[in-house]
């Protein structure tokens, strides 16, 4: 009876003692963020412009609007697209005439790592821009093309709201405008330093 008894009190108590016991898994621990910056956002910046038409300095005031997509990975590598519109200031006296960049545009990619709440990144891709060249009392508009290259940094201040700081450099070549003096090639390129914010969806 007594080593009935020591069997049945060893089978309920069993479980109990390997319930205490450390277990070992030889699983790769991966650190994963507590915010993920995957989805849709939307929002408004604004900043200053400068740069250089055929040789001369020209800068003033962007402020302009974005839309674009983010996916994050495990690992913390986020991926976006993103598209804005900013209308600038930027203008000043030329060689060839006063020339005046009305709204500057891009198409870009973004790469960024994210640490939880802070997201750096670097963009590029396509630009463009309106220019317009105003000489002896009349002007002619043309439209620029060509490439942004920039980086930023982005945080959550907010539910669903992020602020950033972000540096563009665009390149758009030259394009040929009609004066009252005869075709002038007018080659363009600026930089934007501008803050925002996004509401993300």
């Amino acid at each position: 009876m007594k080593k009935l008894i020591l069997a049945a009190a060893l089978l309920v108590a069993g479980p109990a003692y390997a319930g205490d016991m450390p277990r070992y898994n030889n699983a790769p621990q991966v650190y994963q963020n507590l915010f993920n910056w995957t989805g849709f956002y939307a929002g408004l910046n604004t900043g200053l412009g400068w740069g250089d038409a055929n040789g001369s300095d020209v800068s003033g005031y962007a402020i302009g609007g974005q839309i674009g997509y983010n996916y994050q990975l495990v690992s913390g590598l986020v991926f976006g697209a993103e598209t804005d519109i900013t209308i600038t200031g930027i203008d000043g006296a030329t060689a060839s005439g006063f020339f005046s960049a009305d709204y500057i545009g891009t198409l870009r990619g973004r790469l960024g790592y994210a640490f939880d709440r802070v997201l750096l990144y670097a963009t590029g891709g396509f630009a463009y821009a309106g220019g317009d060249l105003h000489v002896a009392g009349l002007s002619n508009d043309q439209t620029h093309y060509g490439y942004a290259l920039g980086f930023g940094i982005e945080g959550m201040i907010a539910p669903n709201i992020s602020a950033r700081l972000e540096y563009l450099y665009t390149d758009f070549g030259s394009r040929t405008y009609q004066t009252v003096g005869g075709p002038v090639g007018v080659g363009f390129s600026s930089s934007l330093l501008r803050a925002g914010v996004n509401y993300r969806f």
